[in-house]
C-alpha cells in the first residue's frame, strides 16, 4: 500500500518560516520525481517545486528570492520544503506528490498524493 505523508504545516505570522516534510512508504517501484503542490481556497492546485531522483530541482513558483527551497533524500524517500518569509498569499493546503515519470507542473501527471498539510499565514 503506497503512502505519502506530509507534516510540518501550521500557523505562522507573515515573515515567519516553516519546513514541510513528506515521507514515502510502501512503494515498491522507484519513484523518479517527487513534488510539492499547493491549493488555496477557491483556487486551482498549483505546482511549487519538483525534485528529480538525481537531486536536481525544478521550481514552478518564483524562487529567485530564495523563499522556497525544495530538497530530497532519495535513500530515505523523503522530500522537504523550506519556506521563509512567508506571506499571506502562501496560505494553502500543501500536498506532496510522486510519479514514476518526469516532473511536471500538471497535477494529473502524478500517480500518488498525500493528504496534505495546512499552512496558514496571517
Amino acid at each position: 500500500h503506497v503512502q505519502l505523508v506530509e507534516s510540518g504545516g501550521g500557523s505562522v505570522q507573515a515573515g515567519g518560516s516553516l519546513r514541510l516534510s513528506c515521507t514515502a512508504s510502501g512503494y515498491h517501484s522507484p519513484i523518479y520525481c517527487m513534488a510539492w503542490f499547493r491549493q488555496a481556497p477557491g483556487k486551482e492546485r498549483e505546482g511549487v517545486a519538483c525534485n528529480y531522483r538525481d537531486g536536481s530541482t525544478t521550481y514552478y513558483v518564483d524562487s529567485s528570492d530564495g523563499r522556497f527551497t525544495s530538497a530530497r533524500d532519495v535513500g530515505k524517500r523523503e522530500l522537504f520544503l523550506e519556506m521563509k518569509n512567508l506571506q499571506v498569499e502562501d496560505t494553502a493546503m500543501y500536498y506532496c506528490a510522486a510519479t514514476r515519470y518526469g516532473c511536471s507542473v500538471e497535477p494529473a501527471s502524478y500517480e500518488i498524493w498525500g493528504k496534505g498539510t495546512q499552512v496558514t499565514v496571517s
